[in-house]
């Protein structure tokens, strides 16, 4: 299956987007649905960016095969005699690839479909032409230069895995698109980092019988979430086996010829502190991601950008240039798939004319496919205290072992919900502005949370949902039904 490729040197487009990836695929979809003539540039020979094809995909597929590995390997709690024999990776690779192959053919010919014209090869000069207009050069993979003009150019260049200071990736250190290509899952893996990369990675390799280090810096994994979603998350990987190490400051490693590596890290307790060393046979070191907005011609166009290298954009995803805009991971806040997929849609309907409502970054889920996983939308109680826009704000807790479904699973977790009344509005009811969860399969539960928070939903009316019975869902609804002063299945 291939794309359309566009051979002429010099055509005039409605808009040209820079970048394949969910903000920019889902900006070329939704303009095209609008009625523009639109250009997708994309340096990879397959559109779909980090997210599809080293990303959410591949991950999400290899984490469904390890948790079949994890269930075999509990199933005498149910009575069942079950053992897990072995992993074939060639089939397990075969499965991965199949599936990033199936997901990303898909989108090539739905562009195709829809009339988007893709350009396979790297942006390397963006200028302004006269008063209305931008010229892209774009250099093919056969060295032959395009030239593309449009009125609109939305700049959606992604993010690259983020390396600790003064040591490069290797053999040995490795991000998270070499941990993907591994040929087998390793014996004993270091993990620098404790956000969701981090988090998923290890959840796979302890779940597929690997011996896992992870190393925090802060008193837990999670650390910008919710204070008890931290807790129980860190919680539940030490009880799984993951060695769990917090306040570790990485200071060194040493990597050898052949495969391995050595970590040297500070631990800090108080007013003390010790220095260690671990010892593994990978390092991943998964501490972030860095924009995509080092490219010279950033700067020769003038886009304006942060220390860190982000793009300056308002709500719209306007930068300082006219008909300049820019999505996804290059503008800061949470680099989530699904954020940028959203920020596309938006700056095309705004380019387009019409007049869509600016994205929310409070009301965006973030959702951790560990196990067990975690998802959370809106603010914590901490954010909503400090918020000028509410007052009289409360936390509610629900602890998942009151749940059914969570209790035959064996897992555990939690629910909180952060309620609080409208600033000035005293006496009004009190809306749902937060909810943070962990535990089994509480990603389907994130899109509902969203809702909620998103919608200002008095927690009255979040109560009066019904949830069916017996699901994991209904741990979402008691949680909503204690928050509103009146639990059922607790004291």
């Amino acid at each position: 299956m291939t794309d359309t490729v566009v051979e002429t040197d010099s055509v005039d487009y409605d808009v040209v987007i820079v970048g394949a990836g969910p903000g920019g695929y889902s900006a070329a979809l939704r303009a095209r649905e609008l009625g523009l003539h639109v250009a997708l540039v994309e340096r990879d020979e397959r559109p779909g960016g980090t997210c599809l094809n080293r990303g959410c995909i591949p991950t999400k597929a290899l984490i469904t095969a390890a948790r079949s590995v994890e269930q075999g390997r509990h199933a005498s709690r149910y009575g069942i005699d079950m053992s897990v024999n072995g992993i074939d990776f060639g089939a397990l690779r075969d499965y991965r690839r199949k599936t990033v192959r199936t997901v990303v053919e898909g989108l090539s010919g739905l562009l195709r479909f829809r009339g988007v014209d893709m350009v396979h090869g790297e942006a390397n000069a963006v200028e302004r032409v006269g008063d209305a207009a931008y010229a892209v050069t774009i250099t093919s993979q056969d060295d032959a230069p395009h030239i593309v003009t449009a009125r609109h150019v939305i700049v959606a260049t992604g993010s690259r895995p983020r390396p600790l200071p003064g040591i490069p990736f290797s053999q040995s250190v490795i991000d998270s698109d070499a941990a993907l290509e591994l040929d087998e899952f390793p014996d004993d893996v270091i993990i620098v980092g404790s956000g969701a990369v981090a988090l998923e990675f290890a959840s796979l390799w302890n779940a597929a019988g690997s011996r896992v280090t992870l190393l925090a810096r802060r008193n837990g994994v999670l650390s910008n979430w919710d204070r008890r979603t931290s807790a129980t998350m860190t919680r539940e990987l030490k009880r799984r086996g993951i060695d769990v190490v917090t306040h570790a400051g990485v200071t060194g490693m040493d990597t050898g010829v052949n495969l391995g590596a050595a970590v040297h890290y500070r631990v800090t307790s108080g007013k003390t502190t010790e220095d260690r060393t671990t010892a593994a046979q990978i390092v991943l070191v998964a501490i972030g991601r860095d924009p995509n907005t080092d490219a010279p011609w950033f700067d020769g166009l003038g886009i304006a950008r942060d220390d860190a290298g982000y793009v300056s954009v308002d709500g719209l995803g306007r930068t300082n240039l006219a008909n300049v805009w820019a999505v996804g991971d290059i503008t800061g806040g949470y680099q989530l798939a699904h954020r940028a997929f959203e920020q596309g849609i938006v700056a095309a309907e705004a380019i387009a004319g019409l007049d869509p409502s600016p994205v929310r970054e409070e009301t965006i889920p973030r959702v951790v496919f560990s196990s067990p996983e975690a998802a959370a939308v809106g603010l914590t109680k901490t954010q909503a205290q400090a918020d000028d826009r509410y007052e009289d704000v409360t936390e509610t807790i629900y602890p998942m072992t009151g749940n059914a479904r969570t209790l035959m699973t064996g897992e555990n977790g939690s629910v909180t919900v952060i309620g609080a009344v409208p600033a000035g509005k005293a006496g009004t009811a009190r809306v749902v502005v937060g909810v943070h969860m962990v535990g089994p399969e509480v990603n389907e539960l994130a899109g509902e949370a969203e809702q909620l928070v998103g919608n200002a939903v008095p927690l009255s009316d979040a109560a009066r949902l019904i949830h069916p019975h017996p699901t994991f869902g209904e741990a979402l609804g008691e949680a909503l039904l204690k928050a509103d002063g009146r639990p059922l299945h607790m004291r």
